[in-house]
């Protein structure tokens, strides 16, 4: 596993408190867990959950709990389990046995909720979703439920019966008998259980009752031993009925509630419904999509665990809600692969190169290093010939001012082999160039100039006797509206129509015919690529640009 920096934030002070002399935790394991609902793939945000969850277990030397928060069953499914286990893995984090369903909790969840009605904290409600709104009333004129004194028997029959299956979905609810009056609206009797006939990924039809996460989140912290509950700030108002069920359920410990900021990234949106949208329309290809923000499409696209848990790092944990340049995250792939993608040519927009003067039937090879950061990732033989395929903007029949690349009577280095002199091109019938004609100087061979003369432009190029042809998915922003998801837009609205753009016919060095999935590449000059982790075969070259040589990113 990668190491995590030894940093601290206001989350690390309070569990160093908590854990120290005369902390409620003191001398105990830092217990913390990672509860994500199994209803659509992780993306980026719950990154920065998940890794401050096991950031913080393992900064500490706890443990961490994975568990599914299925008390919800609408839209869950296996699928979507085994694809955040996929993810958290490929991250470098582990729970070991920790493995947990919050449907697991269920029964002890309503025994606890019995319990509640026994004390007279909750009764069974029979007010719709629309006058439950109205009941609560507001800050200065709360109403109560004509049933909130409903006699304590009256109500432990009717939730009895409620799972039983004996009433229609909306009959009824369980509130928690709080404090109607709360300036917090958590607290003004929340409803704690609901009727839902609908069938559980694990459970089938066993129960047709559910509880809210209000009350089941804490109960499962609880039973579980966790130490510390880390979650995004949209809990902070509803950390006094977090307090609130621990008090007065007879549960095994009480973990401490912190809360922070979630992450926010412009030129992109981290509703898993929106997400889910996207999918269901057909505007992009799945959910492992290389423009999606899920970690399954940014690592399809190439991003590296490394760059993603270093982008949460610098992110870092806060208390304000802010949102991240989206180029933060490009320049932590950058940073990444620049330190370890081998060096590869490979040529997008091919046309031919002939050596006239190069011997016909005669091929070589040059030494070429693999990565000029690291001086023991060595170097790789490249073939050459007479006939090259080089990118069709390195030639200009007719130069615009500064241009250092090929035109006729001028000199370019082939990287890593020979300089060459342009003597024109060959067009077709509609004036298009179709080859372009060169002569060497064998005098040049690795790069050595003998007279010293100064050649301004380097070139890469393949051998077009030996190599492989590609196609290459070129990826841009999936929106072209750095704020999609602001008020009174419609995000949909604001999808980039030029988000990708499919090469064909692309020609890439022979020696990446055997690439891995998990190989990241540096295309000289063009940017860094990953062979597509689904569509990519010996024989079906396909690859994606992870991230740019510099930052292009729309300023």
């Amino acid at each position: 596993m990668e190491e995590i920096r030894d940093s601290s934030n206001f989350i690390h002070d309070f569990v160093r408190e908590d854990i120290g002399p005369g902390g409620r935790f003191e001398g105990m394991t830092v217990h913390t867990r990672f509860p994500p609902e199994p209803n659509g793939y992780l993306h980026i945000g719950h990154c920065k959950a998940l890794c401050i969850d096991f950031g913080t277990a393992e900064k500490f030397g706890g443990i961490c709990n994975l568990r599914m928060d299925d008390t919800n069953p609408a839209k869950e499914d296996t699928e979507f389990v085994e694809a955040i286990q996929e993810d958290i893995h490929w991250l470098g984090f582990d729970w070991d046995d920790r493995f947990f369903y919050g449907s697991d909790y269920f029964e002890k969840t309503y025994e606890l909720a019995e319990g509640l009605i026994k004390k007279g904290l909750a009764y069974v409600c029979e007010l719709t979703p629309e006058e439950f709104s109205k009941y609560r009333g507001d800050t200065s004129h709360p109403a109560v439920s004509p049933w909130r004194d409903r006699p304590i028997e009256e109500s432990l029959d009717l939730f009895r019966r409620m799972r039983a299956g004996e009433f229609p979905e909306g009959k009824y609810t369980l509130r928690a008998k709080i404090d109607l009056a709360s300036g917090n609206f958590n607290m003004r009797d929340p409803v704690l259980y609901r009727i839902r006939y609908i069938e559980h990924h694990r459970q089938g039809t066993k129960w047709c009752i559910f509880p809210m996460y209000d009350l089941a989140h804490p109960i499962q912290d609880a039973l579980e031993g966790i130490t510390h509950s880390l979650c995004s700030l949209e809990y902070e108002d509803h950390r006094p009925l977090y307090n609130w069920v621990i008090d007065n359920c007879d549960v095994p410990s009480r973990p401490r509630q912190i809360e922070f900021a979630r992450l926010g990234i412009n030129y992109t949106v981290m509703s898993k419904r929106k997400l889910r949208r996207l999918v269901e329309e057909g505007r992009v290809s799945g959910w492992d999509d290389p423009r999606m923000p899920t970690l399954c499409g940014l690592r399809r696209r190439g991003y590296t665990p490394k760059s993603i848990r270093d982008f949460t790092d610098r992110i870092g944990v806060s208390k304000v809600t802010s949102t991240v340049d989206y180029s933060l995250l490009e320049s932590c792939l950058r940073d990444d692969l620049n330190a370890h993608a081998k060096r590869v040519m490979a040529v997008l927009r091919p046309v031919k190169l002939t050596i006239t003067n190069y011997p016909e039937g005669h091929s070589e090879s040059f030494d070429i290093e693999n990565n000029p950061t690291d001086e023991t990732a060595g170097t790789r033989p490249v073939s050459f010939s007479r006939e090259l395929w080089i990118e069709a903007e390195d030639f200009m029949e007719v130069p615009v001012k500064k241009y250092n690349r090929l035109f006729p009577g001028n000199e370019v280095r082939l990287k890593g082999a020979y300089v060459v002199r342009c003597t024109g091109c060959v067009k077709d019938e509609n004036g298009n160039v179709t080859e372009v004609l060169c002569e060497y100087d064998p005098a040049t061979r690795g790069g050595n100039t003998p007279d010293g003369r100064k050649v301004r432009g380097t070139i890469h190029w393949v051998d077009a006797a030996n190599c492989c042809e590609a196609e290459v998915r070129l990826y841009d922003m999936l929106f072209s509206d750095p704020e999609p998801d602001g008020p009174d837009k419609d995000f949909m609205d604001c999808l980039n129509p030029n988000s990708l753009e499919v090469l064909t016919g692309c020609k890439v060095e022979k020696s990446l015919e055997s690439c891995e999935a998990t190989d990241r590449f540096q295309f000289l000059r063009l940017g860094y690529f990953a062979p597509d982790n689904k569509d990519c075969a010996p024989g079906h070259l396909v690859f994606n640009r992870a991230v740019a040589l510099k930052d292009s990113f729309k300023k």
